[in-house]
């Protein structure tokens, strides 16, 4: 299935890939096996036994299939968040001593996780520019274990060195780890240039909708094994009627995020080109510091963008305020426009002296675009930016 998989466009495999032929009784749509006891064979081995929390019943195992079939994996584990998908990958990966290098304009969960966590498992950790590989080799350590990166940044929409980070860590012996998230495997297919491993929060793109919580992690069928036997006993695992939206949501995957790239390319523009906005930051824009990489890498620019408005906080949150079909909200991926400010949401455990370090400023405005006409979008962001 995996060679079938790997000659489909986004679009046929989002709705086709890990599907059984044939289905469960007939029917087109798998269902939801909500039951948590089932029977196994004698001898079965306990992480086979199928069991909720071990992640093995059969909802879950269809969910897994076609996730992995995504993003041309060999194998796939869904958690209960993204958090959960990025700290039980690094407590299967990581033992005490370990080392990880980490790009240095990560999702703030990500950060606050080793900030606060890090030394208490053992591990010590390295903040790199991960857009400059002359400065790697100065900060990784014969016991660095993990590279971390994100292929988007959040919320600046930085695109790092991705294929120097594989060539580095194939070089090295590190394990390549990426969240995935912003960009979706409609935009980018991790594996498929090299990386170990790729994580989401399944919650934003893949589910589409602002309806569930779920992560999930793809790779290779050892590295997922390590993972999901961390899993099992961490218990962070994924309720099937939960799998069962998230499946539905990955269906439409594709064409989710064409229209609300397509958005974000047209507000990036009108942005750019309005005197009050001081800067925007998309990667699809012509003066984004990483547009040429961008565009080497990416299949699509993505739905994500950020801008500053000049000011301080209350300029940006009096702005938030007057749209009108934007929802201020701290989510993104969904069918409809949010917005929010990254200081009070993503990036509200990070110090301010950290965060502005990295230009994450208390007037930046991030907004994730929905499927809405776009001239319906443009006109709101128009009318909000003329009001006092």
């Amino acid at each position: 299935m995996k060679d079938e998989a790997a000659a489909l466009r986004i679009e046929t495999l989002a709705v086709h890939g890990g599907e059984p032929r044939p289905a469960a009784q007939g029917s087109v749509v798998f269902p939801i096996y909500q039951g948590t006891v089932f029977t196994d064979p004698p001898g079965t081995a306990y992480d086979d036994l199928q069991y909720i929390r071990l992640n093995s019943t059969p909802s879950q195992v269809y969910l897994h299939n076609k996730l992995a079939a995504l993003e041309g994996a060999e194998a796939a584990i869904a958690t209960s968040s993204g958090m959960a998908a990025l700290t039980t990958t690094l407590l299967a990966l990581m033992k005490p001593g370990d080392h990880i290098l980490a790009g240095d304009c990560l999702y703030g969960g990500s950060h606050a996780f080793l900030a606060k966590n890090a030394e208490r498992l053992g591990w010590t950790y390295t903040l790199v520019d991960a857009q400059e590989p002359d400065a790697w080799d100065a900060a990784i350590r014969p016991e660095t274990r993990v590279f971390l990166c994100e292929t988007m940044t959040n919320p600046l929409l930085r695109v790092p060195a991705l294929d120097a980070i594989v060539s580095l860590c194939r070089e090295r012996g590190v394990l390549s780890l990426i969240d995935n998230t912003f960009a979706s495997p409609a935009s980018f297919r991790p594996l498929d240039h090299g990386f170990d491993l790729s994580f989401h929060s399944a919650t934003k793109y893949l589910n589409g909708h602002s309806d569930v919580v779920a992560g999930c992690v793809m790779g290779s069928r050892a590295l997922i094994d390590d993972v999901r036997h961390a899993l099992n006993l961490y218990g962070a695992s994924l309720d099937p009627h939960a799998g069962f939206l998230l499946a539905r949501g990955i269906k439409t995957l594709a064409l989710r995020v064409r229209a609300s790239t397509a958005n974000a390319l047209a507000l990036a523009r009108a942005l750019a080109a309005h005197p009050r906005v001081l800067q925007v930051n998309y990667p699809g824009l012509e003066t984004h510091p990483d547009h040429l990489r961008a565009a080497r890498l990416l299949s699509g620019f993505g739905g994500m963008l950020s801008f500053r408005i000049g000011g301080d906080e209350a300029t940006a949150g009096a702005f938030v305020d007057r749209l009108r079909l934007a929802y201020v909200a701290p989510s993104l991926g969904g069918v409809e426009t949010l917005v929010t400010l990254p200081v009070r949401t993503s990036h509200a455990s990070i110090p301010r002296a950290e965060r502005e370090a990295v230009g994450i400023t208390d007037d930046l405005v991030r907004v994730s675009s929905g499927i809405e006409a776009s001239d319906c979008l443009l006109a709101d962001f128009a009318q909000a930016l003329e009001k006092d």
